[in-house]
Formats: C-alpha cells, structure tokens, sequence
C-alpha cells in the first residue's frame, strides 16, 4: 500500500511540507549472509515502510516485508534506530519526509518473493560489499 490513509489525511493539510514519519525496516539474510534489497521507482533499499497508527515497530516491519516481498519474518533485534536530516527523502511526486527509522534483523519463517502491493519492481540479495547507493543512507556498519 502506497500510502496510508493517515497519512494521505495529513498530506491533504500539510501538502508536500516536510512530515517527520515513524518507520520500520528489515534486514532479511540469506543462508550466505546477503542482504535483500528492493527497487522501487529508481531507488534500493531495505524492505520498510511507515508505522501505522497503533501499530508498533514490530508490527509495522512484518506488514511492510509482506507487503512488499510476500515473505513472513519475525523481527529478532535492533539493528539500529535512525533519523535526523540525513534521512530526509523528497518522493517523486514533492512530497517531503524525514524519517525516523527502527531497524530490524529479520529471518524469513515462510513465504517466496512476489511483488504483492505494486510498489516493487526488483528483489535482490546482495553481499556488503556489492551493495548499490541507497535511497536512506543507513551506515554501512549496519550491513556487516
């Protein structure tokens, strides 16, 4: 799901302003230790998304990876907890974001890769070292 229809009520008072969103993200491995990522427009990242209202981080990220790869996973730590300018974001269409992002490892408890909400075009594991630019600018420490 695109957008959340939270935050699309926000978005009709605030326009493109800059929203300070609540996230969570997955770092899921596979048995050789690679990292999947998600293409989605023209950007790569880690499968995440924005926390519903109610929703705890927790909640959120197991939503976010089925939405996105049909995978079901159980959060097992923090990997780290983000935020502050550096992972400000404009989407395509102006709108403005900041977001503050909790970080999860993840392993997968069942499911295959399929692209379920459209925003997804591409899945792919990668190792640290091969990763491409990110659209959020996690720290590379984060991937070893």
């Amino acid at each position: 799901m695109p957008i959340s229809e939270y935050l699309k009520s926000l978005r009709a008072k605030v326009g493109n302003e800059i929203l300070q969103i609540p996230s969570a993200a997955a770092i899921i491995r596979d048995a050789g230790g690679r990292i999947l990522l998600v293409k989605s427009s023209d950007a790569w990242g880690l499968p995440a998304g924005a926390c519903d209202l109610g929703e705890t981080p927790q909640e959120a990220v197991v939503r976010e990876v089925f939405e996105e790869t049909n995978l079901r996973v159980l959060p097992e730590k923090i990997a780290g907890v983000f935020g502050g300018k550096h992972f400000r974001y404009i989407y395509a269409n102006g709108d403005e974001v900041e977001y503050f992002i909790v970080v999860f490892e993840c392993r997968i408890t069942g499911g295959e890769l399929f692209a379920r909400d459209g925003e997804v075009s591409e899945f792919k594991y990668f190792t640290a070292e091969e990763m491409p630019e990110l659209a959020i600018p996690y720290p590379q420490s984060l991937f070893k």
